[in-house]
């Protein structure tokens, strides 16, 4: 009796719940066949999202539209773009399996995946490749959440259309949920974050500028190869990487390297920002071509930059860490143990530590600890925590960088480590690190975020043949400065001597000479124990 009971119930639930449906299915009907209408035509349906989307200066972003989704180009104007961005004589037979988009700054990137986005998510029915509870999901990625969130905010104006908004079921900051079985979210840049996913769409943005202290250097390959088996299972599924270039490597540089001008691969547009979005006073770009050339070819021209190339190596790195360690406790047969300090605020930058000491053995530099606090921070708690950790290593001076003015000096001397600035600049510590490195002169521990900070250095040269070292835009190097910071102190070459001013104007006076007659015995060299002076 309680069995039929709980069926009865449940019928009369799942009937009042289909009675719901069907009162409220008739207009959302409506809508979804005109957005379905559009299906094949996204031409037009972005028409729909763009007013001024006819308009001569969207002849460039309609000629895309027509590569990647196979559509007609309609003006000879529109041919002559295409051919220009693609150097292809024709349009692709087939959609692309992905499409990379080296573009210039303020092109309108964003704005364009958002609209494509909006249109694989209401144009076509994807149930018939999701099983009941799923969801197909369109992940937007980006270097950084924030900036993500561009592209989400033109997804949502878009979605405010008319026709559109009543799909909407769920709006977030981050995602916005289309009927019940479609998300379009903000998505870390990993591919730890894309996993276990059925993904009908990827839109990866400024994908050159991805970097990843606790992933790898480059995660674009690995986002990439984690998203590829997400969209296995839906038809058609669209992966877009687009970004302004940087740096001659990476997914972006691999795929414009390997197939741009060539047919039957992935389709590659390259275009300057001019030509995608002409409103862009040319003054403005002439401003910036006349600051600094190299940059703006990149940013504004779609060039990838040649003054930028990786510091040092994967292999480099992998012979110099021989052990699992992350640490190594202080060790009293050690003689002498040195320390390299990065000082920091506490609101932006991390302040780290490094303590090291030469093995007796091989001669070789050991990195014995890192200690990285990140922010926010009290940079006076940090002191006194790294300056008992120095204690017990035995270390009771550091070497760090000016940061700071007198604070670090007067902060370490209250806790009894003195704080000695270092006389080389942070890209000299470098330059000076990767012959050590590379003669196979130092032991590192296997810290993961270190490891990748290294390989995330670049040397770049400027205009007037000055070679640099740093990190790249948006990274981080803390770790690795203050592990190549201590190896330099143990195998570098010595710090160049500082001659007091006083000292100076002393060696600029007149001393009589005494004769060799007139030297007494008594300071006769000992060659055991050097000038003895009586």
């Amino acid at each position: 009796m309680l069995e039929a009971m709980a069926v009865s119930l449940f019928t009369n639930r799942v009937k009042g719940a289909t009675e719901e449906i069907r009162q409220t299915k008739p207009e959302q009907d409506v809508y979804i066949k005109w957005a379905y209408s559009f299906a094949g035509h996204p031409r037009r349906f972005i028409a729909e999202l763009i007013k001024d989307w006819n308009e001569p200066h969207w002849a460039a972003w309609r000629a895309f539209i027509s590569a990647v989704f196979v559509d007609r180009i309609r003006s000879t104007e529109e041919l002559r773009i295409f051919k220009e961005c693609t150097q292809l004589d024709e349009l692709p037979k087939a959609r692309p399996p992905s499409v990379w988009m080296p573009v210039g700054r303020r092109g309108g990137k964003s704005r364009i995946l958002a609209a494509i986005a909006v249109y694989m998510a209401v144009c076509y029915d994807w149930s018939h490749y999701l099983d009941p509870g799923e969801m197909g999901v369109i992940p937007v990625l980006a270097a950084d959440r924030r900036q993500a969130r561009t592209i989400m905010g033109y997804v949502k104006a878009f979605l405010e259309h008319p026709r559109l908004k009543d799909r909407v079921t769920k709006d977030s900051a981050e995602s916005i949920n289309i009927d019940t079985d479609k998300v379009v979210e903000v998505v870390t840049a990993s591919y730890r974050a894309v996993r276990s996913r059925t993904v009908l769409a990827a839109l990866c943005d400024e994908i050159a500028f991805w970097q990843s202290d606790d992933a790898s250097l480059n995660p674009d390959h690995e986002i990439i190869a984690a998203l590829e088996p997400s969209m296995a299972t839906i038809p058609n599924a669209l992966l877009l990487g687009a970004s302004s270039p940087y740096a001659r490597r990476g997914v972006l540089w691999d795929h414009f390297d390997k197939w741009f001008g060539k047919p039957g691969g992935p389709l590659i547009w390259k275009a300057p920002t001019i030509v995608m979005n002409p409103t862009v006073p040319q003054s403005f770009l002439d401003e910036k071509y006349e600051e600094d050339p190299i940059a703006a070819a990149a940013e504004y021209g779609a060039e990838f930059r040649t003054d930028v190339d990786a510091f040092i190596t994967r292999e480099a790195l992998d012979s110099a860490i021989t052990t699992d360690y992350t640490e190594y406790p202080p060790n009293p047969s050690i003689k002498s143990y040195k320390a390299f300090c990065d000082p920091s605020g506490g609101s932006s930058d991390s302040m780290t530590l490094a303590i090291g000491h030469i093995d007796p053995m091989t001669r070789r530099g050991v990195l014995d600890l890192l200690r990285e606090r990140r922010p926010p921070f009290s940079p006076e708690a940090v002191v006194e925590e790294f300056a008992r950790t120095m204690r017990e290593y035995r270390v009771f001076r550091v070497r760090g960088d000016h940061y700071g003015g007198e604070w670090p000096r007067e902060r370490f001397k209250v806790n009894g480590i003195q704080y000695d600035l270092s006389k080389r600049r942070k890209s000299d510590i470098y330059f000076e690190f990767l012959p050590l490195i590379n003669a196979g002169r130092v032991e590192l521990l296997n810290e993961r975020r270190m490891y990748n900070q290294f390989l995330g250095l670049e040397r770049r040269t400027s205009r007037g043949g000055h070679e640099s070292i740093d990190h790249g835009p948006g990274a981080h190097d803390d770790l690795a400065n203050v592990a190549a910071g201590v190896m330099v102190e143990l195998l570098g070459k010595h710090n160049p001597a500082e001659i007091h001013p006083t000292l100076l104007a002393a060696s600029m006076r007149t001393y009589t000479r005494h004769s060799l007659d007139n030297i007494r015995p008594s300071a006769i060299p000992d060659w055991h124990g050097g000038p003895k002076w009586g």
